[in-house]
């Protein structure tokens, strides 16, 4: 189990680099929506997110899924701009489709394309052996979102703050709802920044 700690460092490192943000930003436009009372529904959504980027991380490492690093670089802030749309458009989660539990299932999705990123990055650096160093690298990669998910938590716990304690009006919305769109738009226009900067064409 030698492999393991070092790989399992490297998914944490890799998750908090500035190389990363875009992942990050995921991780936001993922949890803009919840309050800090919703931790074990983020917890479920932000795993089902993980399970999803494992799948494909796995694949590309072993080989069997053929990478295009452009339209992955690209299909990566699509996905955060997605999830921010769906965050500003769906006012009511209790009036949505499933009560709006297929959060899970589009984080699942949406992490197929975020291992094939992590995928062409891990795999130049396996040499013979992969199991245990993809394992290492996976639970790095969780330790490292919750950690994120931890710092995300906390500064929408402050936004929620200020937005109380502010003199803003909200007649006809609530602070939780002023927060998420906020969070949404701001999160949605620097991914879709990025989407523009990667078109693989």
């Amino acid at each position: 189990m030698s492999d393991f700690p070092p790989f399992m460092q490297l998914g944490v490192r890799h998750i908090w680099d500035i190389g990363a943000m875009d992942h990050i930003l995921f991780l936001l436009a993922l949890a803009a929506i919840y309050r800090l009372s919703d931790w074990r529904e983020i917890i479920g959504v932000v795993t089902a997110f993980t399970i999803g980027h494992s799948i494909t991380l796995a694949a590309a490492t072993f080989g069997v899924l053929p990478l295009s690093a452009p339209m992955v670089e690209f299909l990566i802030p699509l996905t955060i701009v997605a999830t921010c749309i769906e965050n500003i458009v769906v006012r009511e989660r209790a009036k949505a489709p499933w009560r709006g539990h297929y959060r899970p299932i589009f984080a699942t999705v949406f992490g197929l394309v975020h291992g094939a990123g992590f995928g062409g990055y891990l795999k130049s650096l396996f040499l013979d052996r992969i199991v245990v160093p993809l394992f290492g690298f996976n639970v790095g990669i969780e330790v490292g979102q919750l950690g994120v998910l931890a710092l995300a938590l906390a500064s929408i716990t402050l936004i929620d703050f200020a937005i109380r304690k502010s003199r803003v009006a909200y007649a006809r919305t609530t602070p939780l709802r002023l927060r998420t769109v906020t969070v949404s738009a701001v999160t949605m226009a620097v991914a879709a920044r990025w989407a523009v900067e990667r078109l693989p064409w």
